[in-house]
């Protein structure tokens, strides 16, 4: 591709291929909509039964060759690191809730914000907890209980405390480091996470200005005082610190994650939050909270083989690039598919486990910055999730504040960055600069 009008020549492929992944859907979609529940039917069952439908599959081969090749796509190098990556971030994410550094991180910020800003600055508490822990679901749970008592203490709708946090938890999970999505995103088109953060803040920024604004304008006043004097520690707040620096100089994710459990083990020790054991325990605690979606990961990179040798994944580009004739058609492309996978699944991680593939696919035909296509498949993937009022996010939130007293619906119409990041990543798309982009890939 040479210039914006090139078009590009893609295979017809074979549409039977992709009869694993409709299966996967089919059996997710219908137990959910029957119980009512999107978290009914694990994830991991309705793809090990969609492995069984891919391995099932062209009978032209033996079944120890599909076995083979179903193998090879879970031992994918790329899937392989992906899960040590996913390991050590729930080791360290645990390790520091354990000690106390989630709720050192809030209180410190509650206790240095006035009343009058709370509702941004619950918005700003959010953005730096997620960053830090790499998880928004958890974010979620440990600020919502807040946001739910600033709306009692100075009667502000719930849903706009609630719309703040999970806007906010939104934010630093599209950013952080050892964010699962991230995590999936970099290593799907082969870069490295500082440069996809690079390229992602340039795209999200000005969608959390003007949420930040939005909130100081809708919940500004005077100031009021808190019934609590709340208590926190520096020392605790050090590990997210130290890992957010670490991780934007460059330092290799492994040991960014490494050098995290250890420091929020010493500080544990120290702080006398938790004894050697307890840390260890913690370490397991955070290890074994991963397996699920290490279990998915190696199933999905199984069945997206198969899909790939019988021509599913060849025939999937080109019914996206059907009518694309432009990079920006190909961004456009890449947004909708991963937005169509996470609303079906209503989870953000596998979506751009399933859909990263074959956005690489599309972004070498059309010669896109791969930084660039990492970070479209995170923000559409989290603008998805954050938007749809069945999503882990939003039931979190709800649930904190009890389902008897405020609605998904109601938390949705105060939700503005998930919207604004979808608009400022649509503007990017429609006006930003493209070209091909020399960058520094992760070794294959």
């Amino acid at each position: 591709m040479n210039t914006e009008n090139d078009t590009t020549v893609v295979k017809r492929g074979n549409a039977w291929a992709l009869l694993p992944l409709g299966v996967f859907l089919l059996v997710y979609l219908c137990v959910s909509i029957i119980t009512g529940d999107f978290y009914k039917m694990p994830v991991g069952v309705a793809f090990l039964i969609a492995s069984g439908v891919a391995i099932g599959m062209d009978r032209g081969r033996g079944l120890s060759e599909k076995v083979g090749d179903f193998a090879k796509g879970m031992g994918n190098r790329d899937i392989m690191l992906m899960c040590l990556i996913f390991l050590l971030a729930g080791a360290f994410a645990q390790t520091g809730k354990a000690m106390g550094a989630i709720d050192s991180t809030v209180n410190m910020g509650l206790s240095l914000l006035p009343s009058n800003v709370l509702v941004a600055g619950l918005f700003l508490i959010a953005c730096f907890i997620s960053l830090a822990v790499g998880t928004s679901v958890g974010t979620i749970v440990a600020v919502a209980p807040i946001g739910v008592g600033v709306a009692e203490q100075l009667g502000l709708p719930l849903g706009l405390t609630l719309g703040s946090v999970i806007g906010g938890a939104m934010f630093g999970d599209n950013l952080s480091m050892i964010s699962d999505t991230t995590i999936a995103s970099a290593r799907t088109q082969g870069v490295k996470m500082r440069d996809k953060f690079k390229m992602n803040i340039g795209i999200v920024l000005p969608g959390a200005v003007l949420t930040m604004l939005l909130y100081l304008f809708l919940a500004g006043g005077e100031a009021t005082s808190l019934n609590e004097e709340l208590e926190y520690s520096l020392i605790k707040v050090f590990p997210y610190v130290a890992v957010l620096v670490a991780a934007l100089f460059g330092v290799n994710v492994i040991l960014v994650l490494a050098g995290g459990v250890l420091i929020s083990g010493v500080v544990g020790i120290y702080t006398e939050s938790f004894d050697i054991w307890g840390w260890i325990a913690a370490v397991q605690k955070g290890i074994s909270g991963m397996s699920e979606l290490v279990i998915i990961c190696l199933l999905v990179g199984g069945v997206v083989e198969l899909i790939r040798k019988n021509g599913g994944i060849e025939f999937l580009i080109s019914l996206i690039l059907r009518n694309v004739k432009s990079k920006r058609g190909a961004e456009l492309g890449i947004a909708a598919l991963i937005s169509v996978v996470d609303v079906c699944t209503a989870n953000n991680t596998v979506a751009i486990i399933i859909a990263g593939p074959i956005a690489k696919d599309i972004s070498d035909r059309f010669e896109l910055d791969p930084r660039r296509t990492a970070s479209l498949l995170d923000t559409f993937s989290c603008f998805a999730q954050g938007t749809i009022p069945y999503g882990a996010q939003i039931l979190a939130a709800v649930s904190v504040a009890g389902a008897a007293v405020i609605s998904p619906l109601e938390v949705m119409q105060y939700l503005y960055y998930p919207y604004l990041m979808g608009a400022s990543a649509l503007i990017v798309i429609m006006v930003g600069v493209r070209g091909k982009v020399s960058v520094e890939k992760v070794p294959a």
